[in-house]
């Protein structure tokens, strides 16, 4: 008897509980964002995109002088020291441009992340997700995000 009274409690005290989050959820207004399609539409993006393919051409043309450098030393120690200078000034160069690239995506990310809170505010929504963890519900405003994105 005393089991089966403290089981009784167990039930109603967890049948409360979800009654009490049930009535929470419906007052919670919630909204989704598509990041990857605000990202992909995101001017500043697509402006790091051609900075990064500019500076990788850059890099390609350096190698491609370096090699033609290299080839016309016929003295083997003077190949070796060029060929050791060039590494480091590439290995300079492409740590330099993964920092930048890091950091600019890193002020991206905060400023899309900006965008969709302001975007939340404006809407009067309390919470959004990512649309890739939401299997249904929820107030999709993507198109507003990928607007002030632009």
């Amino acid at each position: 008897m005393k089991k089966s009274l403290g089981l009784f409690t167990a039930l109603i005290a967890v049948v409360g509980c979800l009654s009490v989050c049930a009535a929470n959820a419906e007052a919670l207004a919630v909204a989704i964002v598509d990041v990857p399609q605000v990202v992909a539409a995101s001017s500043e993006v697509q402006k790091l995109k051609k900075e990064q393919q500019a500076k990788a051409d850059e890099i390609v043309k350096f190698i491609e002088k370096a090699r033609k450098d290299v080839a016309g030393i016929t003295d083997a120690d003077k190949k070796k020291a060029a060929e050791e200078k060039y590494t480091k000034e590439l290995q300079a160069k492409k740590t330099k441009m993964d920092a930048d690239y890091a950091e600019k995506l890193k002020a991206i990310d905060a400023s899309i992340s900006k965008k969709i809170e302001e975007q939340a505010i404006l809407k009067g929504y309390e919470v959004v997700l990512s649309k890739g963890i939401v299997l249904y519900g929820g107030k999709d405003i993507t198109a507003e995000v990928i607007k002030a994105v632009k």
